[in-house]
């Protein structure tokens, strides 16, 4: 299998698993053991995978770090394991800290089976960050994730090409996090930045801030949906199929509903759907590729389609009054419709999804 199929693999055992285990040590076994070992380190070779490597640091004796991965002898990458789900505060790196320190390791990788947050020394030489630059969570990760993922890869690993990505990644990151919190909750003062030519010199009142900061946040929401639109521009175009070609095709189809000619800008694609749409793809990845699942929107209703073909519908999103979810599924031809109180409802017809999708194979 490829890197990002083993990659899956794993991300569905431990998507079963993870309520089952609750220690530290049973985390260590059941999922970041078979982490490391993916990264293609021999987890049963001591002198390639150390566990609880000790040193005496100062006035402690016997200091442990969880996981040593070696290179000819020396630590490249220490690992602090926490258990499965537990919390990752940076507080609970003590002993990752203090052995970053006197070891030649370069990185240091805070985790709980399920998170796991990479830390170097940008800031000052030999010490670790206090921020990571770069996290991977093996239940949600991107292609472009699995990219930098494979970089800590022991047929990969390059100390030099890791650190210069890395004071990259940290700060696109904390400017990600910032953006997003402005386009949730703008600050007062990104408010008043943004307004200011509107605004023309008027004086920046409390009724003034209260009134461009709703504007603000619908602009950024807005932004956000035309920029989905245009990618998902070809998803929207609807196929065309000949009454020949219908007949040649011997495949389950849903049922039809009106077509009426419709101006893509009349059509926005909302965070719930696209919230959905990730949703479904990570409950199905473990039967089927994520990349023969596409978003198809419409005025009416949202399509979640198997290779981008209409006439393989795996659900329906219908989200236009986002006060009622509906989500329609199919059983052959014919569509139920359920109504949803939150997104997360969508989990518990995986089932229904997965049959649906098997339908077509």
């Amino acid at each position: 299998m490829d890197f990002i199929d083993e990659l899956r693999s794993l991300a569905t055992r431990i998507s079963n698993t993870k309520n089952i285990i609750q220690t530290e040590e049973a985390t260590k076994n059941a999922m970041v053991m078979p982490f490391i070992q993916l990264l293609g380190y021999n987890v049963f070779d001591p002198l390639e995978v150390t566990p609880e490597l000790v040193a005496d640091i100062g006035t402690k004796k016997g200091e442990k770090v969880d996981y040593a991965i070696l290179r000819d002898g020396k630590p490249i990458i220490l690992f602090e394991c926490k258990k499965s789900g537990g919390d990752l505060n940076v507080n609970h790196a003590a002993q990752l800290f203090r052995y970053f320190h006197v070891t030649e390791a370069r990185f240091g990788v805070l985790t709980n089976g399920l998170m796991y947050r990479f830390f170097t020394d940008l800031e000052q030489p030999n010490k670790m960050d206090e921020k990571p630059f770069f996290e991977f969570n093996i239940l949600d990760f991107r292609d472009q994730d699995v990219e930098e993922l494979k970089k800590f890869a022991k047929s990969a690993f390059d100390v030099g090409v890791i650190l210069t990505t890395a004071n990259e990644l940290k700060y696109t990151r904390l400017i990600r996090n910032i953006l997003g919190e402005w386009m949730t909750n703008p600050s007062d003062d990104f408010v008043k930045l943004v307004c200011a030519d509107l605004l023309a010199g008027k004086r920046f009142t409390p009724a003034l801030k209260e009134q461009f900061s709703s504007i603000t946040k619908r602009a950024f929401q807005l932004l956000i949906g035309d920029l989905i639109n245009d990618r998902l521009k070809v998803a929207m175009t609807p196929e065309v199929t000949s009454p020949v070609q219908s007949l040649m095709i011997n495949e389950p189809t849903a049922s039809p509903e009106p077509v009426a000619v419709v101006d893509t800008k009349e059509i926005v694609t909302t965070p719930e759907e696209i919230e959905a749409f990730h949703i479904i793809k990570s409950v199905l990845r473990d039967s089927i590729s994520s990349k023969r699942i596409f978003m198809r929107d419409a005025q009416s209703y949202c399509a979640i389609l198997l290779d981008d073909n209409n006439r393989k519908p795996i659900c329906r999103l219908r989200f236009n009054n986002v006060d009622k979810l509906v989500l329609g599924l199919f059983n052959g031809k014919e569509e139920e419709k359920v109504s949803l109180a939150d997104v997360d409802d969508i989990y518990q017809f995986t089932d229904r999804l997965k049959a649906t999708l098997a339908s077509y194979n």
